[in-house]
């Protein structure tokens, strides 16, 4: 049985494709238009995931779309006549959404009636918590999913056990924790979507001095939450997203927000203290929310369990990820690597795969994987066609089969302090470079950050590296040991290794540490395992291999990267790029 899931006409599109209950492929649209958070219809993300299962549009059997306009029908209606054009606008989007059958008959130039396929609708944040639970490696867990909006809720709670979910409540709009992050995040003057990672990394450099401001803005209320609404306006006006594209929000609070904390931060401004301060008491504000939030929750069901699985954008929280073992009573999380909207379309062919048509889970996502790779053929092909610029620019192209030799020479340039991008298999899936499509780095050089901002990267200087290490050697270096495979959890580095990795050591003493298997990604490993050897330390600095732009995916994209910024090193599947 094949079931295709498609987040479309929302941010960060993306595809997947399911085989008997097991994921083939997975890929956001993003990796093939080039657009970050791209927000239209994934026809190139459905047409690899077919490829990869070598199946065509006319043998799938369900598709599988994580959106359903009959959820809270009422609260929608009601919102709908008080400001109709938004009424409007979302009817247009759900109905391109839904004309999916017709949008794929143009893709494929078949006719409409020669797709079979059955298409299921799933609300949104179940789609989240199937995301989550049905890939995860719990028989039982508590299950939360958190973000801006989706189907007219932002945050939904619940219970799974083998091959179901029991939905347990759910925050409705306008209360979100979602638009509380992304409406401060625009005040301190970061205005693309899905600047709020750089709040994150900020936050670090101040202290929480508005607390008392805050408790206004993000209020508790009972075992949940509510906003101080008269600081925001989505509730009042149009908040669209562009449906086509790059997403595009608009600004979510209101004046009052300036009266209690200042005038906003116009976007290139230069960052000072207060700013620190605010996006310090953002976070810690968000921490205290949420884990009032989870442990009160968690003792009103009483799931019997303590593991945890969590989805949704507030899942990329690594910081508060990494203090959910000393702030609750779980032990065991799992957050799938694309927590996101682009982790959608999985969890919606899950949710339809195993609760809906009862099947029993035989499938654990334990790495991010699932993107395209390419032949030998091709990696060459994109070389050859480079081959008289890369020669002109001082650089020696060499193939090297034996892949030990190839690791062993790449780990000798990491220790000598050279940036090395490293091109190796498919590609991941979710916004993280795990090992696939990264750019590494020796972590004990404290000015590696600023070379790599220099030269590659040009970004805040305020944003952390990551260090990945041997899964093994985690509780050598960190303060906590629970395996952290999508780098989704931040953790305090211990005191006595900080000088040892400066360059990937946040200022707060953290790491948003990825911890790699031998089993999962063992040529990573190895590369890890050979920098060890020679420097006896088991930790990488890795960064995404791309310059203000979506992860390079193809052999072309890596090797114009390599040439437009100032790395040292392309290592390209088995070929080798290097100055003698």
């Amino acid at each position: 049985m094949l079931i295709l899931g498609i987040n479309s006409y929302h941010p960060d599109a993306s595809a997947c494709i399911v085989v008997d209950g097991k994921l083939v492929a997975a890929c956001e649209e993003e990796r093939f238009t080039r657009v970050k958070h791209y927000a239209g219809f994934p026809e190139n993300s459905i047409k690899f995931c077919l490829k990869k299962a070598g199946a065509h549009i006319k043998d799938v059997d369900y598709i599988a779309i994580p959106r359903e306009p009959n959820a809270r029908l009422f609260n929608k209606v009601l919102y709908g006549l008080k400001i109709p054009a938004l009424t409007l606008k979302r009817i247009t989007a759900w109905r391109k959404t839904f004309d999916v059958k017709k949008k794929l008959s143009e893709v494929f130039d078949i006719p409409e009636g020669n797709i079979k396929a059955k298409i299921f609708k799933i609300e949104h944040h179940r789609a989240h918590l199937a995301s989550s639970f049905f890939v995860s490696p719990f028989e039982k867990a508590f299950l939360f999913s958190t973000d801006a909006l989706g189907d007219f809720a932002s945050t939904m709670w619940g219970y799974g056990e083998g091959n179901k979910i029991k939905v347990l409540g759910d925050i409705k709009f306008p209360h979100s924790l979602g638009f509380y992050y992304t409406a401060i995040t625009q005040f301190l003057g970061f205005l693309k979507f899905g600047d709020e990672y750089k709040v994150m990394g900020l936050s670090a450099y101040g202290e929480p001095e508005f607390e008392e401001e805050f408790k206004k803005i993000l209020k508790i209320k009972g075992k949940t939450f509510r906003l101080g609404l008269e600081y925001f306006v989505h509730h009042k006006k149009l908040i669209d997203l562009n449906f086509e594209g790059y997403p595009e929000i608009d600004i979510l609070f209101s004046k009052s927000l300036e009266n209690l904390l200042g005038k906003r931060r116009e976007s290139g401004e230069p960052i000072k203290k207060r700013h620190e301060n605010i996006a310090s008491t953002l976070q810690y504000h968000f921490e205290k929310v949420f884990f009032h939030v989870i442990n009160s929750l968690y003792d009103n069901y009483r799931p019997h369990t303590s593991s945890l699985c969590m989805a949704g954008g507030v899942a990329f929280n690594c910081v508060a990820n990494g203090k959910i073992f000393d702030n609750t009573q779980f032990k065991k999380v799992y957050i799938q690597s694309a927590a996101g909207d682009a982790g959608l379309a999985v969890g919606s062919a899950f949710y339809l795969w195993n609760h809906v048509l009862n099947n029993k889970r035989n499938f654990v996502m334990e790495h991010a994987y699932w993107g395209p790779d390419y032949s030998e053929t091709e990696v060459e092909r994109a070389i050859d066609e480079k081959k008289n610029e890369i020669r002109e620019r001082g650089f020696k192209i060499e193939k090297i089969k034996d892949k030990d030799k190839l690791i062993r020479l790449t780990a000798g340039y990491i220790s000598q302090g050279k940036i090395v991008g490293w091109f190796r298999g498919r590609v991941e899936w979710g916004p993280r470079a795990l090992g696939a499509r990264s750019i590494v780095c020796d972590p004990r050089r404290e000015e590696i950050k600023d070379i790599l901002n220099k030269r590659i990267k040009h970004r805040e200087p305020f944003r952390p590296f990551a260090p990945s290490i041997l899964e093994e050697k985690t509780g050598d270096f960190f303060e906590k040991t629970h395996p952290s495979p999508f780098m989704l959890f931040a953790y305090k580095v211990k005191p006595d290794k900080r000088k040892l990795i400066p360059a990937p050591t946040h200022i707060d003493g953290t790491g948003r540490l990825q911890t790699v298997s031998r089993k999962t990604n063992p040529e990573y490993w190895k590369l890890i395992k050979e920098f060890e050897n020679i420097t006896g330390v088991p930790v990488i600095l890795n960064t995404s291999f791309n310059e203000n732009e979506p992860i390079v995916n193809t052999p072309e994209e890596a090797i114009n990267c390599f040439l437009r910024t100032k790395m040292d090193v392309l290592v390209i599947e088995n070929y080798i790029i290097y100055k003698e």
